[in-house]
């Protein structure tokens, strides 16, 4: 280990700094500790909010679908393609709005709202090949990047 940071931005910007010093980082690694689990919950989830997302996430699938199959048409490919994506999009949004309500009601108002979730870690340790640790380490240290390690272990 040649780095701590608290935060991946620091972690990416060493190792950019380290590429702008010609260093060669296809030799290093960041790997995130103490990893732990984030869910940040966006809204509630009503009748409504089930149909309208799952009403557009199809209608932009059918879109896609109906615009390829589209092109597919030799006389008039342009023309095709624009109503066949518009028919799919009529298509996809009301097949959508019926899966996302029909999957609604199964859930039975176990999980009434919507979340996203990310992956998160407390520190990103910067991991070098051991036969150049010390030249990253002794890099580093002519920066900004002042909170190095002792130890110049490799990674694995």
């Amino acid at each position: 280990m040649v780095a701590t940071f608290s935060t991946y931005a620091d972690a990416e910007r060493a190792v950019d700094r380290l590429a702008d010093l010609h260093f060669p980082v296809e030799r290093t690694a960041i790997v995130g500790r103490d990893l732990h689990t984030v869910e940040k919950v966006t809204g509630r989830l009503t009748w409504a909010s089930a149909a309208g997302r799952s009403a557009l996430a199809g209608a932009v699938t059918g879109a896609l679908i109906g615009w390829i199959f589209g092109l597919f048409n030799w006389i008039n490919p342009v023309q095709a393609a624009a109503l066949l994506a518009l028919y799919g999009a009529i298509f996809g949004a009301v097949l959508g709005a019926l899966m996302g309500l029909l999957m609604y009601a199964f859930s039975r108002g176990r999980r009434d709202f919507v979340s996203v979730s990310a992956l998160s870690a407390d520190r990103y340790d910067l991991l070098v090949d051991a036969d150049v640790a010390h030249e990253a380490a002794r890099l580093l240290a002519q920066t900004e990047f002042g909170r190095l390690s002792s130890a110049g272990s490799s990674r694995s």
